[in-house]
């Protein structure tokens, strides 16, 4: 299996054997980080992040993809609540656009929007699910390269299909690399709750 970012482009031209598709390998490699990025969850791609909130927008981090949790952590700890944009808009509306005390947030144009707008400066803690970080002659790897490269492999191959006119073989990438993908979130599932969850009592007589 690939270790590092030549060696993925390498076995996905390999395994099409077509070696005059050398720059279009960087493609179908950036399609299975997106979709990855989407359908993997698992607690190496959780991050934390503070950040100085003083007024109604706060800048995200490069690699946010979506928040797990947004936290004051200065004074008394406590979470915002998250709401829609039209919720905070509407709360903004009907206090006339108040300062004080934030109690909420929402995503909004790449942004935390709080509500309250903060009447001080509070230290913001931002838990996160962030992006899958892209390889690169940079950056030859990562931890899914790392740990679990056949879901780089598999879901590489299957977006060289389409672009190859390989139909006969989208089926067999799609269920490898869907394999590969559950495989990482279950492993995600036993790091977080280990054998724990609903067992059955056998009564004895």
């Amino acid at each position: 299996m690939p270790a590092t970012y030549q060696e993925l482009k390498d076995q996905i031209v390999n395994f099409v054997n077509k070696p005059d598709i050398d720059q279009t390998v960087d493609t179908f490699i950036d399609l299975a980080e997106a979709d990855m990025s989407r359908r993997i969850r698992h607690w190496r791609m959780e991050k934390r992040s503070t950040a100085i909130l003083s007024s109604q927008y706060t800048s995200l981090p490069d690699d946010f993809y979506e928040p797990i949790r947004m936290s004051i952590s200065s004074g008394d700890t406590y979470r915002l609540d998250q709401e829609s944009h039209a919720q905070i808009l509407s709360r903004r509306e009907e206090a006339k656009n108040a300062t004080g005390i934030p109690k909420y947030f929402t995503i909004f144009d790449g942004a935390v929007e709080v509500f309250p707008t903060p009447a001080d400066t509070y230290t913001l803690e931002m838990v996160y699910v962030g992006k899958i970080q892209p390889l690169s002659s940079s950056n030859t790897s990562n931890w899914v390269l790392q740990h679990f490269p056949d879901a780089y492999l598999y879901n590489s191959l299957m977006h060289s299909a389409p672009f190859l006119e390989q139909d006969n073989r989208l089926t067999v990438w799609s269920a490898l690399g869907e394999k590969a993908i559950n495989s990482i979130n279950e492993d995600n599932n036993r790091a977080k709750f280990g054998s724990s969850g609903l067992r059955i009592k056998i009564r004895s007589y």
